[in-house]
Order: structure tokens, then C-alpha cells, then sequence
């Protein structure tokens, strides 16, 4: 889809969201992992909207096709 919209001056990107998000769903049933929030162990709503907004906002220039957002205390 990139390749043929971009020309049409549409960005395409993949986004991946890749952990627990600040919601009452994970409050409520998900305590323990809801417990790493203050470790920045899931993640925030508002963050996730900043980052498309921020694939909104690029120049065409330097487009990103592919965004991973995980929480910074991610265990590898």
C-alpha cells in the first residue's frame, strides 16, 4: 500500500503496539502487570496518540512505514 499511495501523497504506515495499556480493562483484570506501571512497564494512551500524530506530522522526506512502541522496561 506504501508504494502505491505514496505517490498520491498518502502515508501508509504499520503500527505495532506491543504491550499493556493504561486502561481500566488491565486495571481491573490484569493487577500484576498493572503494578509495573509506575517502572513505565505498560504503556500510556496519550503516548501511543503522540506517536501517530508524529507519523501524521513527517515530512515526506524521512516517512516511517513501521513504528514498534513497547514499554521501556521490556524484558528481552
Amino acid at each position: 500500500m506504501a508504494r502505491e499511495l505514496g505517490p498520491k501523497n498518502i502515508h501508509v504506515a504499520h503500527v505495532v503496539v506491543d504491550g499493556a495499556i493504561d486502561t481500566e480493562f488491565i486495571r481491573n483484570n490484569f493487577p500484576e502487570r498493572y503494578a509495573l506501571k509506575e517502572q513505565d512497564g505498560i504503556l500510556n494512551p496519550e503516548h501511543i496518540a503522540e506517536n501517530y500524530w508524529y507519523l501524521h506530522t513527517q515530512p515526506r522526506d524521512a516517512w516511517t512505514h513501521e513504528l514498534d512502541l513497547r514499554p521501556y522496561m521490556e524484558r528481552f
